[in-house]
């Protein structure tokens, strides 16, 4: 005997109810690369000397914090200053009974409060000592370093992590200013870049596949159908219809140009019944509006054409990583179809269940077609090459077919920075987007970044001096000389001078870093640590586009510009 009731549906689980918002953003793929990953803070590198008041490392907290809600795996904090009064005023993770104390284990403690998911560990040696221990740094998926930080240990934490591929973010945030840079892989690829809905669509209209074209060709008569049949027609297939009728009379070729869609959007719309009882036809005014979006021929995006030339797509070897054996499969499929891997998904229209469920499953029949062909030539690339590791799961090549009209790779580069060892092309970057000649930008936010260049000179020569208690940030000989000598790098390759209203750019964003005596606000502090969390996240889950690689925040003037330095 069966029971009488069915059974007790599934609810969603506590883990589910817990993080919903943030798996509608990245789905169960990206909390599962989150949960499995840990974060390094560098929150600072030693004092700025006896007589500086100013707080730093706040948005480096208020960074993990936003890592932490979310459900981060684990993070490291490094930090070897003691709590001071200052930093009680600006941190809202610590308490009065952290005075004294030291600064990592106390933001640790209070953070790890947040969420009990997450693993934190702190530690208040400078980073330097850390790195001593190989196998420190390779523990993290991702380096987070709070400005301004020594320049020798900033070069050489970003020299293992490029070593090791772990990405770095640097950040400074220093009265109502912040920047932060990133430094990504030299070949960063993203699948799940999450573009816009309505460029995703591949309805393949000027090449049908035959199961589509039946489905077009059994709709019969549009002139027999009654107003309620021919009121619930799905667009897609009136305009496969009316695609054939206007190929008979223009020697059997689709519209081609603006002038023949717009005489083709005309001739749908006469084709829509005017004394039509249920009133009007919306689906004919769906298919009107789509004309100029989908009757067009299929053509390959110039970045996506990049990737299937770039020599890793080309040359696989046993090293190769899925991305880019997925790649290579995907490139043999568009040089043998001319088209990519269908989607498969099918936008709203106004339709019966029925018929739009049929066209539906129709599409999504033809979308497992090409996955199921692309993994065919994914598992013959991974034989050829004898790969050590296991096979590509399915499921990460049907996202990479579904996605493979928008994958992107980004280009890392290091972080930005102006020293005597800096590349032109560096160089000439930030000088171009300041201005200098014939561009004339002088409300430029680059100026900011010019200035926290200079801020972090200041700091390099203060921490680095063996008698850095007479010295400060509000040393004016020390910002003078460091002004001078950066200014004079960025002539370098170019000696124009810099016209007077860059120059006064520049010195106007270094006043506002002295103001400050290099601390942080809090407000500001806390919407850099929102911005750069973002940035993590997107790294961390290889999910919607990162960073490319500067971005600057005025607090002030509440405007935020983003730069390739």
């Amino acid at each position: 005997m069966t029971d009488a009731f069915p059974a007790t549906l599934a609810g969603p689980t506590s883990k589910e109810r817990k993080y919903d918002r943030q798996l509608r953003l990245w789905a169960a793929t990206g909390q599962q690369a989150l949960e499995d990953a840990r974060v390094l803070l560098v929150n600072s590198d030693g004092p700025l000397g006896s007589s500086s008041t100013g707080v730093t490392g706040v948005a480096g907290v208020e960074t993990l914090k936003n890592l932490v809600l979310p459900g981060i795996g684990g993070f490291t904090i490094v930090d070897p200053a003691t709590v001071t009064e200052a930093d009680l005023g600006v941190n809202f993770f610590l308490e009065d009974e952290s005075l004294g104390k030291s600064r990592a284990d106390e933001t640790c403690r209070l953070l790890r409060e947040l969420n009990p998911d997450v693993q934190g560990y702190s530690y208040s040696q400078p980073i330097n000592d850390l790195l001593q221990d190989p196998t420190f740094l390779p523990q993290h998926k991702l380096i987070i370093i709070s400005g301004p930080t020594k320049r020798s240990s900033l070069d050489s934490l970003c020299r293992m992590a490029r070593e090791l591929g772990i990405p770095v973010l640097y950040t400074h945030s220093v009265g109502f200013f912040a920047t932060f840079s990133s430094q990504l892989a030299l070949e960063f690829p993203i699948v799940e870049t999450h573009p816009d809905p309505e460029t995703t669509q591949d309805l393949r209209l000027l090449n049908p596949w035959p199961e589509l074209v039946a489905a077009a060709a059994a709709l019969g008569e549009l002139e027999t159908m009654d107003d309620h049949q021919h009121g619930h027609v799905p667009y897609i297939l009136l305009l496969l219809r009316f695609i054939e009728e206007w190929k008979q009379s223009h020697e059997g070729n689709a519209p081609a140009n603006y002038k023949e869609k717009t005489e083709f959007r005309d001739f749908v719309r006469s084709k829509a019944r005017t004394n039509n009882a249920e009133g009007g036809e919306e689906n004919f005014d769906e298919a009107v509006a789509a004309v100029l979006k989908t009757i067009s021929p299929f053509s390959l995006r110039s970045p996506i054409r990049e990737i299937f030339e770039m020599e890793q797509c080309r040359k696989l070897s046993a090293d190769s990583a899925d991305f880019w054996v997925i790649a290579s499969a995907i490139s043999a499929f568009y040089v043998k179809h001319n088209v990519l891997p269908l989607p498969g998904s099918l936008p709203d229209m106004k339709a019966q269940s029925a018929d739009y469920v049929s066209l539906q499953n129709i599409y999504k029949s033809k979308a497992r077609a090409d996955v199921e062909e692309v993994t065919s030539t994914v598992r013959q690339l991974e034989s050829q090459l004898s790969r050590p590791t296991a096979p590509i799961p399915e499921r990460e090549i049907e996202v990479f077919c579904k996605n493979a009209s928008h994958i992107k790779v980004v280009r890392g580069r290091d972080i930005p920075k102006i020293s005597s060892d800096s590349d032109s092309e560096t160089l000439s970057a930030i000088r171009s987007q300041l201005g200098m000649g014939q561009l004339g930008l002088p409300d430029s936010l680059v100026s900011v970044f010019i200035a926290t260049q200079i801020l972090d000179a200041v700091v390099d020569e203060i921490q680095s001096s063996p008698s850095n208690s007479s010295l400060s940030v509000d040393d004016e000989g020390l910002w003078k000389s460091h002004t001078e000598r950066i200014l004079a790098l960025l002539q370098r390759d170019d000696p124009t001078p810099l016209d007077a209203e860059a120059r006064e750019s520049i010195e106007n964003a270094i006043q506002e870093l002295r103001r400050a005596e290099g601390g942080e606000l809090h407000n500001i502090a806390s919407l850099a640590g929102g911005l750069v969390a973002q940035e993590a996240l997107k790294v961390i889950t290889r999910q919607y586009v990162p960073l490319d690689n500067t971005c600057v925040f005025d607090g002030a003037r509440s405007r935020s510009e983003m730069y390739r330095l």
